[in-house]
């Protein structure tokens, strides 16, 4: 007789709805990464649009490059302030869905551990049934001879 765990499929839904979160909160922390890379990213094309404006200081220089010039450095400023409000967005998401996850997780490890509590008294009981029948056996060839 093979073990049977009534509530298998409970189980398997369960694991798969914590799975389903755990995809989503690692998106969210990707998408997380992904923001502070493009902060990174504008953070040294600002440097270096300022490098480049102090290296031409005293070079000539047209005013529609320069006046081209600062649109950019205010079009990076605007897309990283941006940005930022992003990333704090993304983090609430982030601390709301760890709560999420956490829960599903709870509710996965329960029915994980009664599943391993039945199994483990199966198991017992399937070992103490097998030596009553080995020592009924044994029993029974001793009183024979």
């Amino acid at each position: 007789m093979p073990f049977n765990f009534p509530l298998a499929t409970v189980l398997r839904v369960r694991g798969i709805l914590e799975e389903r979160e755990e995809r989503l909160l690692q998106k969210i922390l990707f998408e997380i990464t992904q923001s502070f890379e493009s902060v990174a990213k504008i953070d040294s094309e600002l440097a270096g649009s300022d490098a480049m404006r102090t290296e031409n200081i005293f070079k000539p220089f047209l005013g529609h490059n320069l006046h081209a010039s600062y649109g950019e450095v205010k079009a990076l400023k605007l897309r990283r302030t941006d940005i930022e409000a992003s990333i704090i967005k993304l983090e609430e998401l982030r601390d709301r869905q760890i709560l999420v996850y956490e829960g599903a997780r709870r509710n996965r490890e329960m029915l994980t551990d009664m599943h391993d509590e039945q199994r483990s008294v199966f198991d017992s009981d399937t070992a103490r049934r097998e030596q009553k029948t080995l020592d009924d056996n044994y029993i029974a060839r001793r009183g024979r001879c």
